[in-house]
C-alpha cells in the first residue's frame, strides 16, 4: 500500500512539474515520434528550380551553355556574385505502423567532395505510417568564391555537369533530420548522404 501511495505521489509530482498530465502525454507522443523518425528511410527524388548566376540550368540543351548564358555568367563573376538556388526534393518513407514527426532538417552542400555551404529547414512534417512524404529543401548559396579564380570556363563546365533531374556528379547533399521533444531539438546522430542515383542512404559521421 505504501509503495502504491509513493507511486501515486510520484506521478502527481511529475504532472505538477509539467503543468498537467496532458503535457506529459504530449512529450511521450513526441518521444514515440522520435523513435519512428529513426526508422524512416531518406532518398533523393529530384531537383527543381535550379538556377546558377541567372541561368536556368533545366533549360540547357544537352548541358551546353549558350552565348547568352555566358554573358550572364561573366556578368555574375564580374559583380562577384554567382547565386545558386534550387529545391532538393527528398522522399521520407515511414515503414512503421505509427506516425513519425520531423521538425527540422539540417543540410550540408558539398562541391567536388568538400563542404561548401550549409543551412536548415525548420518546417514541420508528419510522416504518416506506411507512407512517403516529400520534403523540399531550399538550397541558396553563392558560388563566387568557388569560381572566382578559375574563371568562366570552369563555371561553364560545372553547369554542364548537371543532368536533366538536376543532379551533378560534382554536387552532393547531406542531411540531418531532427525532432523537438519537450521543447528540446533532438537531431539524428549522423548526417545522411543522399545517393542521387541509387536512392540509398549512407550515414556519414561529422
Amino acid at each position: 500500500m505504501k509503495k502504491k501511495i509513493v507511486r501515486i505521489f510520484s506521478v502527481v509530482a511529475i504532472c505538477s512539474m509539467l503543468s498537467s498530465c496532458e503535457v506529459l502525454s504530449g512529450v511521450a507522443e513526441q518521444v514515440s515520434g522520435l523513435a519512428n523518425l529513426a526508422n524512416c528511410e531518406y532518398s533523393f527524388k529530384n531537383v527543381s528550380g535550379l538556377t546558377i548566376g541567372g541561368v536556368n540550368v533545366k533549360n540547357l540543351t544537352n548541358g551546353k551553355v549558350t552565348a547568352q548564358d555566358v554573358v550572364k555568367l561573366s556578368s555574375a563573376l564580374l559583380s562577384k556574385k554567382v547565386p545558386m538556388t534550387m529545391d532538393v526534393n527528398i522522399n521520407v518513407k515511414n515503414p512503421t505502423e505509427n506516425n513519425a514527426a520531423l521538425t527540422a532538417m539540417d543540410w550540408i552542400l558539398d562541391i567536388d567532395g568538400s563542404q561548401f555551404a550549409d543551412g536548415v529547414n525548420t518546417k514541420s512534417y508528419t510522416i504518416s505510417k506506411k507512407s512517403t512524404t516529400t520534403v523540399p529543401l531550399n538550397v541558396n548559396t553563392d558560388l563566387y568564391s568557388k569560381f572566382s579564380s578559375s574563371g568562366i570556363e570552369s563555371l561553364k563546365n560545372f553547369i554542364g555537369s548537371f543532368s536533366s533531374d538536376g543532379t551533378s556528379s560534382k554536387v552532393g547533399l547531406r542531411i540531418k533530420p531532427s525532432l523537438s521533444v519537450g521543447g528540446v531539438s533532438v537531431p539524428a546522430p549522423n548526417y545522411i548522404t543522399l545517393q542521387t542515383k541509387t536512392g540509398n542512404r549512407n550515414p556519414q559521421p561529422r
